[in-house]
């Protein structure tokens, strides 16, 4: 990992490589390079090909993972791009999927936990974050891997037993970020008010508080959390949940010392005036509180997972295979830099928390 003050190094997988997350990912490692050292997690020689398509001033540097296990990451200038070869089984057709690619997929992801695990937690401590690109599920599963997603399978390999996923945006230049963390995250509607205990919300609420205090540099962090039910259940006629399980969880958090505050109605919580004195809102459900954030920011929000021994952040956005059919110079990287630029803030934050 870098020292503090060295330009950080990330893992960037780059996804479902039928979809647009190669493209993506090379032009966003490209325009970022003088800020950050982004490492390329996939297939060296689609890569290149795919680089050299979009801007042949592009350079990219293969490295296989027997040199890396070997020696470890070599130093790059910013002119040249890592890349750590992945190979793929199969043929790339942009913009239709192929099973025989799945594990190739995996792997890529893989290896970014295993080197931006810090080596006290069993790691190779080669990357300061990782970022990842968009990858399709079903490639994964019709692999014969279960797969159900970037945040499950994060906590499953680095042996976290809770994780809160949280999105972040800023709905112009220059406007405040807007950070919306799920109490609950991919669950059929019918499931949710089952998945909403009391300890469900005491641990979201303490990596939520701890991660925006480690991660985000954030010494008093205000979370706003809102009611599972409309108008936050009107005191118990639109549902209890609100009287029996989240006010009694802020409550408690708020002696821990979290600064935890609501339930209140979603329907009106996602206002400048209220927003304007929080770092974060606590949505209870996945559609509660993500279809605020990207009608704000899509295009620039960025994808978080908290709780984990390292830091990961993702784009807003899926593989968009209809896209990358069409070709090249169609998809956007905005969401790719961004992922890339938070994940650079909270290593700096990370770092500042560590030597303080």
């Amino acid at each position: 990992m870098s020292s503090p003050g060295a330009r950080p190094t990330l893992a960037v997988t780059v996804g479902e490589p039928a979809g647009i997350g190669p493209e993506i990912a090379i032009r966003a490692a490209w325009a970022m390079r003088e800020q950050v050292r982004c490492v390329l997690v996939g297939d060296a020689a689609f890569l290149s090909l795919t680089a050299s398509l979009i801007d042949p001033a592009i350079r990219l540097s293969a490295l296989s993972t027997l040199a890396l296990r070997h020696s470890g990451l070599p130093h790059f200038g910013p002119d040249v791009i890592p890349v750590i070869d992945v190979p793929l089984a199969a043929h790339v057709v942009p913009g239709q999927l192929d099973a025989n690619n799945g594990r190739a997929v995996l792997a890529t992801l893989d290896l970014a936990i295993e080197g931006g695990l810090p080596q006290a937690a069993g790691g190779a401590g080669w990357f300061d974050a990782i970022v990842t690109a968009p990858l399709q599920k079903s490639t994964i599963n019709d692999a014969g891997i279960a797969f159900s997603g970037h945040t499950e399978y994060l906590a499953e390999k680095t042996g976290t037993p809770k994780v809160v996923m949280m999105l972040a945006g800023a709905p112009a230049e220059g406007q405040p970020y807007l950070r919306v963390a799920l109490a609950t995250t991919h669950l059929p509607l019918k499931d949710v008010p089952a998945a909403i205990t009391r300890a469900s919300l005491d641990q979201v609420l303490d990596i939520l508080h701890a991660d925006l205090r480690g991660k985000f540099g954030l010494a008093s962090p205000r979370i706003l959390v809102t009611g599972l039910n409309p108008h936050a259940g009107e005191n118990g006629y639109l549902g209890r949940e609100e009287i029996e399980v989240i006010t009694p969880a802020l409550e408690a958090a708020r002696a821990r010392g979290i600064d935890a505050r609501g339930p209140y109605p979603a329907d009106t919580l996602f206002q400048p005036k209220y927003l304007q004195d929080a770092d974060a809102v606590l949505a209870m459900y996945h559609d509660q509180g993500l279809p605020v954030l990207k009608h704000a920011t899509f295009g620039r929000g960025v994808n978080i997972t908290l709780g984990l021994p390292l830091i990961r952040t993702s784009v807003d956005h899926g593989t968009a295979l209809d896209l990358a059919e069409k070709g090249l110079g169609l998809a956007d990287s905005g969401s790719m830099e961004e992922a890339i630029r938070v994940a650079l803030s909270m290593v700096r934050a990370q770092q500042a928390s560590a030597s303080a």
